[in-house]
């Protein structure tokens, strides 16, 4: 069977980080202007009614200077783009053009990409571009972060073939599993069908398969809506993961707190007090932010896009790390509660005790009276 080539095609490498507690978007696309004098757009689906699927506060998207990559030993350039999310996430994407490859060397291709700049490879590209969005940012951001949590995804992207090609047949002409999996060496029949699992198509001549880390798309209509769908749901994954491990760093130093107030006496109620508020307002905060994220992109009448969205927050496991950054949110709010209780309740047994001061006080003085 002759080999199907890609006359027209990309991979596209995603990198994400948490860089601040918020990001005033207006005033950095001002900063932007001022600074280097490029234009900023505020990010939508290109093909999707807005009514169907929108950003809540859509993001801002920033072209970056075109970076220049060693890929399998060749020097390309890749187009770099930045996207800035309110709740503090900036994404970064590298896409480098790929045409007139056959299949084999087209795939070979997308690993060579995730080998040069991928999650285990130590390089200055991702720094550098961090450090040029940071350095004109700082004064968007509201409390930057100083150790930064960070998200990958490798899309590979397929616009034209050199022959007519149904989407649906597609995972029999081609081998798909080297460019999903990564892996050279042969998988078993039970990791080959899973990582084939998730599938989608919506017309007769596309096809979306998403794994953990990577995704396949194939798009003659050349739209970018299931790319910035991918990138939103790990933006999402980023931003959780981000308070879930806040929230472990907190609850340790949370329990320290309250034994320390408790070993305090005279004091207790107002530090019991103080420590509540403090808790009060990392709830609000986390849950604030939190909300956010989940709700950066409104999914309603765009079946097709709603799906490939929820099975993303799926593989991401998106679902289980929240439900473990609300268990953990539901830890500090009962601890918040009871600390309120006890500040309460000893401010009632020192009003008690003073009231029983006062008395003992007036009756002595009485005696005093009366026997002078």
């Amino acid at each position: 069977m002759e080999e199907l080539i890609v006359q027209s095609g990309a991979v596209i490498a995603l990198r994400l980080f948490d860089i601040a507690y918020s990001i005033d978007l207006q005033k950095a696309e001002t900063l932007w202007a001022e600074r280097f004098g490029g234009t900023t757009t505020r990010s939508r689906l290109n093909t999707t009614p807005s009514k169907a699927v929108a950003f809540e506060v859509p993001p801002v998207q920033i072209t970056l200077e075109s970076v220049a990559l060693a890929v399998a030993g060749v020097t390309m350039n890749a187009l770099a783009t930045a996207r800035l999310y309110e709740f503090g996430v900036v994404a970064f994407s590298l896409k480098l053009t790929a045409n007139l490859l056959p299949w084999r060397e087209f795939s070979a291709f997308a690993n060579a990409v995730d080998s040069s700049i991928g999650p285990h490879v130590e390089t200055e590209v991702w720094k550098g571009l961090l450090a040029k969005i940071r350095q004109f940012l700082t004064p968007a951001m509201t409390r930057p972060n100083q150790l930064l949590l960070e998200e990958d995804y490798l899309i590979a992207v397929v616009h034209q073939w050199n022959k007519p090609v149904m989407g649906q047949e597609l995972p029999d002409l081609i081998n798909l599993i080297p460019l999903l999996s990564g892996e050279q060496r042969p998988l078993s029949e039970g990791a080959h069908r899973d990582l084939l699992k998730q599938r989608f198509s919506y017309y007769q001549d596309d096809l979306v398969v998403l794994t953990w880390d990577r995704a396949f798309i194939y798009e003659p209509r050349t739209d970018s809506d299931v790319v910035d769908i991918l990138e939103v749901a790990n933006a999402q994954l980023l931003e959780l993961r981000y308070y879930d491990e806040l929230l472990d760093d907190e609850l340790p130093r949370m329990y320290e707190l309250v034994a320390r107030t408790r070993r305090a006496t005279l004091l207790a109620p107002r530090r019991f007090a103080d420590l509540a508020r403090k808790l009060h307002t990392l709830v609000a905060e986390v849950t604030e932010l939190t909300e956010k994220a989940d709700n950066v992109l409104q999914v309603t009448e765009d079946v097709y896009l709603a799906r490939i969205y929820m099975t993303a927050l799926k593989l991401f496991r998106v679902s289980a790390v929240s439900a473990a950054v609300d268990r953990k949110l539901s830890i500090v709010r009962d601890t918040y509660t009871a600390l309120y209780d006890e500040a309460s309740g000893a401010r009632g047994e020192l009003l008690e005790i003073a009231v029983v001061l006062l008395i003992v006080i007036e009756i002595v003085l009485a005696l005093l009276r009366h026997t002078g």
